[in-house]
């Protein structure tokens, strides 16, 4: 009994030294702070890729409604030859797809050229499409300069670190070695986890994006074969 209690004594940690281990802990705070200016820019980067995300998922959000009803009106309104008022309804729908519309719409009763009102909704198509898109590589290039920014300060980081040691008189103490390298890799790691956000949501808002370019031709190549009709 005494040999298995001295055996449990000898493999468990001391209570010391869990205690050394806990305050030894750094929190989320401390370590931003260690990374120095580079992770002050990863930040910034992080808030513009962030404040980007939702602003884009608010924009397609909007953009990605439900065009049938919209679309189903303004047939009606025009098979009857209420113009003014399909025109109306369809700028009050303030999305691409009503704007597209409205835009045909303009064109019914002054010419009788189908290619006008065709260009004229592609054309403002475009325009909805680039602001849309506006801002969105932005998104992309973040997710691929992060992880640079943050291997660039872990460079620097060890730089810095292997300076300090070769200051250092006598034999260097492994703390001193270890704090260093750790303190460098935190920009790594800070550039990694930002450009692993910001590359997520890259391709999330193009894949959003496509589905709202797909609704866009369906409304399109709808209304022109209404017009085709009537």
């Amino acid at each position: 009994m005494n040999f298995l209690m001295s055996v449990l004594q000898d493999t468990a940690m001391p209570e010391t030294g869990m205690q050394g281990v806990f305050e030894e802990s750094v929190s989320l705070f401390e370590l931003i702070e260690k990374g120095g200016i580079t992770m002050v820019i990863l930040g910034v980067l992080f808030v513009i890729a962030f404040y980007l995300l939702v602003n884009k998922l608010l924009t397609i959000r909007k953009a990605k409604k439900d065009p049938t009803k919209m679309v189903d009106k303004v047939t009606a309104y025009v098979l009857k030859g209420d113009i003014e008022t399909a025109k109306k309804y369809a700028d009050k729908e303030q999305t691409p797809m009503g704007k597209m519309i409205k835009s045909g719409l303009n064109y019914i009763g002054t010419t009788s050229k189908l290619e006008m009102i065709e260009k004229s909704i592609e054309n403002v198509g475009k325009i909805e499409l680039y602001k849309l898109e506006k801002n969105l590589a932005l998104v992309g290039m973040i997710s691929g300069a992060a992880p640079m920014i943050g291997f660039f300060g872990t460079v620097i980081g060890m730089i810095n670190a292997f300076i300090a040691i070769s200051q250092e008189e006598g034999s260097v103490s492994p703390k001193l070695l270890s704090s260093g390298i750790y303190e460098a890799m935190i920009t790594t790691a800070g550039g990694l986890a930002v450009g692993i956000f910001a590359y997520i949501a890259y391709n999330y808002l193009v894949r959003a994006m496509a589905d709202v370019v797909h609704k866009m031709e369906v409304v399109t190549i709808e209304f022109i074969e209404l017009l085709q009709n009537n």
